[in-house]
């Protein structure tokens, strides 16, 4: 009985060091979002975050998103879950740069402020949700 115990400490130690190939992925993902956004809002925010740093900072965030999505692949069993990751996050960058870092960049803030608190923020929230239920 006691090797039957040292056996099954042995297992769970083992498999809480290596867990599932994405354990922790989307949660880094999760975590580049959030800078992602994070740097989008203090753009949205603060007129004097506008400029050429701030764009940088801005796209660079959102490539950084997308680069480490790029790289996953999805987990067993959660291949809807993965696409929906997916499709959210590229509508999020696309409505991103094609709209709202415009409507910012032309002092349009009452159109930026309502794209940014309206599609976007269900979008991230979508992008945050799948996050979490893939690295489950």
């Amino acid at each position: 009985m006691k090797k039957l115990g040292i056996v099954l400490l042995a297992v769970v130690a083992f498999s809480a060091f290596t867990g599932p190939a994405f354990a922790g992925a989307f949660g880094d993902l999760k975590m580049k979002a959030t800078d992602a956004r994070e740097s989008l809002v203090a753009m949205l925010k603060n007129k004097d975050k506008r400029g050429p740093d701030q764009q940088k900072l801005v796209k660079d965030t959102a490539d950084a998103v997308s680069a480490a999505l790029g790289k996953l692949k999805a987990p067993a069993g959660k291949e809807a879950q993965f696409k929906e990751l997916s499709d959210n996050w590229n509508a999020f960058k696309k409505t991103r740069e094609e709209e709202l870092v415009p409507a910012i960049l032309a002092g349009k803030q009452e159109e930026a402020d309502k794209i940014a608190t309206g599609i976007q923020r269900e979008r991230l929230k979508k992008v945050f949700d799948m996050c979490d239920e893939l690295d489950k």
